[in-house]
């Protein structure tokens, strides 16, 4: 029987866009993060992937929640993840091929995301398919906000565009290149993760 201590399906829905942001907060899929985000075009494909398994692998995992053995878990949620993994790189090659060839081999690497493991493990193996469902999108539309605005502020100053279209002319603005290449990854991280918890300790203060 589930605790009453548990989330209900609102505040998990709501704890996974800003208060548990998988990557501003729990610092989960780093890798797509850091590597996808040179480009709103690609950080958005990515978050997109990330979604469909997330909640896909959450229904189901809490589908069959009653009948997961603990020392088999792991192995359940892994392969469970793998199929809608499939499913969504098999998509990206069939109807977004030149995406899908920028994307490289970070779409299959989603079946090792420890943010969808973690929601198998924490929500959807604990609480029913309603709860599941609202967690899978709460965490996907914080995934996809953070990855956005990395991926934003990278592609705006290091090519003065959002999307492919020119935002800020070179005459105005000239390009940073180091902001498409691997250490502007790590420095808009850096920068937005020091802002989140700036704003987070001022709440706290204001509170």
């Amino acid at each position: 029987m589930m605790s009453n201590q548990e989330p209900t399906a609102l505040e998990r829905f709501i704890n996974g866009i800003l208060p548990e942001n998988p990557v501003y907060r729990q610092l989960l899929g780093m890798c797509p993060t850091l590597a996808v985000t040179n480009g709103l075009k690609p950080a958005m494909t990515m978050a997109g992937a990330t979604a469909f398994v997330l909640i896909c692998a959450n229904i189901m995992t809490s589908l069959m929640r009653n009948l997961l053995k603990p020392h088999l878990r792991i192995l359940v949620f892994t392969l469970t993840i793998a199929t809608f993994v499939t499913i969504a790189d098999k998509f990206l090659a069939a109807y977004l091929y030149p995406m899908s060839k920028v994307l490289g081999p970070y779409v299959p690497l989603i079946i090792v995301n420890c943010l969808i493991i973690s929601r198998c493990e924490i929500c959807s193996s604990k609480q029913g398919v309603g709860t599941a469902i609202a967690d899978g999108f709460g965490m996907s539309i914080g995934f996809a906000l953070a990855l956005a605005s990395i991926a934003g502020v990278r592609e705006l100053l290091g090519s003065g565009t959002l999307f492919g279209f020119e935002i800020l002319s070179p005459e105005i603005w000239p390009a940073w290149g180091i902001m498409v290449l691997p250490p502007g990854a790590f420095l808009t991280l850096g920068l937005l993760l020091g802002l989140a918890e700036w704003i987070g300790s001022m709440k706290k203060k204001t509170a």
